[in-house]
C-alpha cells in the first residue's frame, strides 16, 4: 500500500502501525498529491491511504487522478474530523471510504484490510452520516441527474440501492429480499454499469441525491 500525508511524523506512525501486522506492506510514501499519483503509477499499490489537506495537489484532486487510472487502487481517505467537507467530494471522486486520523491502531488496520478486500463501505454509520449531511446542506445541482438515473433502474434495483445506502451487506440484502447473494451481486454489478458508479459509496451518494433515502 501507499501512504500519502504531508506530515512525515504521521506517515512514520502509520507505517509502524501497519508494519506490525505482518500482512500489510507499505511499498512507498508520498508527501503530496502530485507525488502520490507518480508513486501509484510506479508501484501499483492495492490501497492508498490518502490525506485530504495537503500542499500543492490536495487529496481530493489526487483521489480523482488515481481512481481514473486504468487499474486504480482502492483509496481510503484520511481526515481529522468526520465533517471535513473535502471527504464528501473525495467519496464522490471514487474513494472507497474514509478514516479518522484519531482512530486507534486496530481501527486503522481493520479499515485497510476491509478496503483491500474490496469492501467499499467501511464504517457505514459514519459514512452515511457524512453523506446525508452534505447532500442535505448543499444546493445540489446533481439532483436532477440522479433522478434521471433513478428512472433507468428497475423496482428491484431501487430496493437494492436503498439497502446499500443503509449500510447493509450483501448477505443481509439477500435475506431481506429473498434472493441469493450471487443474485444480489449480479444486480449490484448491473446498477454500477447503469449509474456509472465505481463502488457502494457512490451508490449511497446517488441514493441520497435521488431521494431514495433521507438524512
Amino acid at each position: 500500500m501507499l501512504l500519502v500525508d504531508d506530515d512525515p511524523l504521521v506517515r512514520t506512525g502509520l507505517s509502524m502501525i501497519l508494519a506490525s501486522t505482518g500482512d500489510i506492506v507499505v511499498v512507498a510514501e508520498a508527501g503530496d498529491g502530485d507525488e502520490a499519483v507518480s508513486k501509484v503509477t510506479l508501484h501499483a499499490p492495492d490501497v492508498v491511504l490518502m490525506d485530504i489537506r495537503m500542499r500543492r495537489m490536495d487529496g481530493l484532486a489526487a483521489t480523482a487522478a488515481v481512481t481514473a487510472l486504468p487499474r486504480p487502487p482502492k483509496v481510503l481517505v484520511l481526515t481529522t474530523y468526520d465533517l471535513d467537507e473535502y471527504v464528501f467530494d473525495a467519496l464522490g471522486a471514487g474513494a472507497s471510504g474514509f478514516l479518522l486520523k484519531e482512530g486507534g491502531p486496530r481501527e486503522i488496520i481493520d479499515a485497510v484490510r476491509v478496503v483491500a478486500a474490496g469492501e467499499a463501505m467501511l464504517s457505514p454509520r459514519a459514512t452515511r452520516k457524512l453523506i446525508g449531511q452534505f447532500v442535505a446542506a448543499r444546493a445540489n445541482p446533481r439532483r436532477d441527474r440522479a433522478r434521471a438515473g433513478l428512472a433507468t433502474l428497475t423496482e428491484r434495483e431501487r430496493e437494492i440501492v436503498t439497502a446499500v445506502a443503509r449500510g447493509k451487506p450483501n448477505a443481509e440484502i439477500a435475506a431481506e429480499l429473498h434472493l441469493s447473494e450471487a443474485t444480489v451481486k449480479t444486480h449490484i454489478t448491473r446498477i454500477f454499469a447503469k449509474l456509472d458508479a465505481a463502488n457502494r459509496v457512490q451508490l449511497t451518494i446517488f441514493a441520497y441525491e435521488a431521494g431514495l433515502v433521507t438524512p
